[in-house]
């Protein structure tokens, strides 16, 4: 389990609650959404929600993330 989903115990985000998490704006968890890098669900006519599971999955691994740096000769 990711950082995210550790942190968080309820299952449904509002927009302004994912877009917190992510530390970027609404329009950008909207957009997501409309590319389908991203699930959301409406709850009602107007509600849109985004389980917590699908907004950990959006995030990925950089590959050199993690790993100690090479070292550099002469330094």
């Amino acid at each position: 389990m990711s950082s995210i989903a550790a942190t968080r115990s309820r299952e449904l985000l509002t927009l302004d609650a994912a877009a917190e998490l992510l530390g970027v704006s609404t329009s950008t968890v909207r957009r997501r959404i409309t590319d389908g890098q991203l699930r959301a669900f409406r709850t009602g006519k107007r509600l849109i929600r985004i389980r917590l599971q699908d907004l950990d999955d959006l995030l990925r691994e950089i590959p050199s993330a993690g790993r100690r740096p090479r070292s550099v000769r002469g330094l």
